[in-house]
């Protein structure tokens, strides 16, 4: 089978997770197109059989450890001190890889430690640090748009279960555009298709047209979000979700724009 064939299906979840640890499309999508470049240049690094998925990651991370991870200041570059609503400045950047391999890629702890060539104590150690900083970290608004009220339900029991505000919950464009107004929240959790047949994305761009907050869609319909045409997400989860997931992108997202704070 052709490299391309066996690469192409994991490359939506290698730019989400590249996106997600830089906390921009650009510097993600940088480190996802030298990935890709290397294989170009010396396939032997993805010889056939095995876990294809595994050693694509485990490629992006010996680049990422060959090259400082990129964050642009706009995207909340993590500084000393700097007043954040969650502050992981103290986790080491290999326990953020592990941290969003674990949890949002879905690897087991191994799977992760062969990614990124570490002992499988030593990820346990990471993840331990890492779930600690996030859980002693200050609470935020957080809006829900979802049309599901089951789903709905679930994301707020489990937004104030984080220790979080839930702001409200919107079914339609028009109730999210309204409760963003009102609410003004620092986070926005958003469904893809709403209740009317209106759209949270159409919802998100008006929101993001006044004002800058961190959004993470979830959706079953994430290939379109994930289309190469438009600027996407940084943020994205499919449906049926893990919460664990959820938790770690919502402390994600916050890390990577502090100036949201004073509007949570």
């Amino acid at each position: 089978m052709p490299i391309s064939d066996r690469i192409g299906p994991h490359l939506p979840a290698l730019r989400r997770y590249a996106r997600a640890l830089t906390g921009t499309q650009s510097s993600g999508d940088a480190y996802v197109a030298a990935t890709l470049e290397t294989i170009l240049i010396d396939p032997t690094v993805m010889p056939a059989g095995g876990d294809d998925k595994a050693r694509l990651f485990g490629l992006l991370s010996r680049i990422i450890s060959s090259l400082p991870v990129s964050m642009s200041r706009g995207a909340g570059a993590i500084v000393p001190g700097a007043e954040v609503p969650f502050d992981l400045s103290s986790v080491p950047p290999l326990g953020r890889q592990a941290l969003l391999l674990a949890t949002v890629e879905g690897f087991t702890v191994e799977k992760t430690a062969d990614i990124l060539e570490a002992e499988a104590d030593t990820i346990r150690s990471l993840l331990d640090a890492a779930f600690a900083e996030i859980a002693a970290q200050a609470e935020t608004g957080i809006m829900i748009i979802e049309d599901e009220p089951l789903i709905a339900l679930d994301l707020a029991h489990m937004v104030a279960g984080m220790g979080h505000r839930v702001t409200g919950i919107a079914r339609t464009q028009a109730e999210a555009e309204t409760l963003w107004s009102n609410s003004r929240p620092g986070l926005v959790l958003a469904d893809v298709k709403l209740a009317d047949g209106s759209s949270g994305i159409d919802a998100v761009n008006t929101i993001l047209s006044r004002t800058d907050i961190p959004v993470i869609f979830i959706t079953a319909y994430p290939e379109k979000l994930l289309t190469g045409e438009r600027p996407e997400p940084a943020f994205l989860v499919s449906k049926p979700f893990n919460p664990e997931q959820v938790k770690v992108l919502i402390n994600q997202a916050l890390l990577f724009t502090p100036q949201t704070r004073a509007a949570a």
